[in-house]
């Protein structure tokens, strides 16, 4: 990737919201924390008003202004206020509340919406029973109700996780815990990258924590959290949609916001996209892709590390001769929607062989015609298709709204294209 300063000619450049793993982690941890914090450039969606609702019945205060959101932390000090904690379809969020209400005293209840509660978290309730927590669910799945008196801590292991949330979850609460938290993971870790982002929050707050091997983490009680300013990168999935326009459109599209150096996973899909014939600039607070005409030929793509990115490339790999395999992303399906069976479901609909493998999906590039998308109330089949009807004619986006759950702007940033 090139490194420049100068907006290339006949670029077109949009704007992507903060990132949503990034803002979720740092509510979170100026919620626990000591004294105030300001959240600036966080992303501003439904997401992140049901986390800042289910914190706030917590006893942290967080209030939206001009510079960001102020929050006042609770330093731990968990309130309760015998009510639900209802967290519509955002898995994050439930997954990491789950492990932070243990901190504090009394019965809580966390759920959400019909598809949140078909969402397994089963590994996470095992680890904390094993803490000694008096914590149930229904079939693995929300909702969750835990009788919550302090969180001791201590050795936990978690095997062939289906989401690294389970780790984030507990690492994030656990300076709060009596004797801290030593934390192994084996076997199957998907989407890695984003422990390293908690990881990364959590130093940033203060937190004392150690990676004494590959997946293995120590997390002391000496630090707790302090408040601070913190600002959002901006955020890579969202960011996906475009570097997808200019692939499509054969043009030079800069998002700014966002860099290569990034800890976010999801910018690995610029290694894929310049191997599939895109130019890469890059500078400290952008990136630009360029277009050109796809390389065909045979494909394999691992993203077990970037799951979010499978709708991304599978749109992309429907343009391009050759056929395409991704694999490792069997997790898909307790996504948002069945992902994997979503995107073969309205591939097939535009005119596009696809199908479904044991761990991922294989797509056969051809010629894609119009038809109206059905989006399982899931943001990202709805982004990624959105920009094919950039330039097929007739695709029609049946639920356009779904898409506040991770970025409200993006019908106004794609009409800059």
């Amino acid at each position: 990737m090139k490194n420049e300063t100068r907006l290339s000619q006949d670029a077109t450049t949009v704007k992507v919201p903060g990132s949503k793993s990034l803002t979720q982690r740092a509510l979170v941890t100026a919620a626990l924390a000591q004294d105030d914090s300001l959240i600036k450039n966080a992303l501003v969606s439904e997401d992140t008003f049901h986390l800042i609702e289910g914190l706030k019945k917590l006893g942290a205060q967080i209030v939206a202004g001009p510079d960001g959101y102020s929050v006042t932390g609770t330093g731990g000090a968990i309130k309760n206020d015998c009510s639900e904690i209802y967290l519509g379809n955002n898995g994050t969020a439930l997954r990491f509340l789950v492990a932070l209400v243990c901190i504090g005293r009394g019965t809580y209840i966390l759920s959400g919406e019909k598809r949140l509660r078909e969402r397994p978290v089963g590994a996470l309730v095992e680890a904390l029973q094993s803490m000694g927590v008096e914590i149930s669910c229904s079939n693995s799945c929300p909702p969750v109700e835990i009788k919550a008196n302090g969180l001791k801590g201590g050795r936990i292991t978690l095997k062939d996780i289906e989401s690294s949330q389970y780790v984030s979850a507990l690492l994030l609460c656990a300076p709060y815990t009596a004797k801290g938290i030593e934390l192994t993971v084996q076997g199957n870790i998907v989407s890695a990258p984003y422990i390293d982002l908690t990881i990364s929050v959590m130093k940033d707050f203060g937190a004392g924590i150690v990676q004494t091997g590959d997946h293995q983490y120590t997390v002391g009680t000496q630090t707790i959290y302090q408040g601070r300013e913190y600002f959002v990168e901006g955020d890579l999935s969202s960011a996906s949609y475009f570097f997808l326009a200019a692939a499509l459109l054969k043009k030079t599209i800069r998002v700014c916001g966002v860099n290569r150096q990034s800890l976010q996973g999801d910018i690995r899909l610029l290694d894929i996209m310049e191997k599939l014939g895109c130019t890469v600039h890059g500078g400290q607070n952008w990136v630009e892709v360029a277009g050109d005409d796809l390389k065909g030929g045979d494909f394999t793509f691992d993203l077990h590390d970037m799951p979010d990115m499978v709708p991304t490339l599978a749109v992309l790999s429907a343009f391009r001769k050759g056929r395409t395999a991704i694999i490792n992303v069997a997790h898909l399906r307790i996504k948002e929607s069945n992902r994997l069976a979503a995107m073969v479901a309205e591939l097939r609909k535009i005119g596009i062989e696809a199908y479904e493998l044991a761990e991922g999906l294989m797509i056969q590039g051809g010629k894609p015609h119009g038809g109206v998308i059905e989006t399982y109330n899931d943001h990202r089949v709805a982004m990624s298709f959105a920009v094919a009807g950039l330039i097929i004619p007739g695709i029609e986006i049946s639920d356009k709204k779904c898409v506040d759950k991770s970025f409200p702007g993006f019908w106004e940033e794609l009409k800059k294209i």
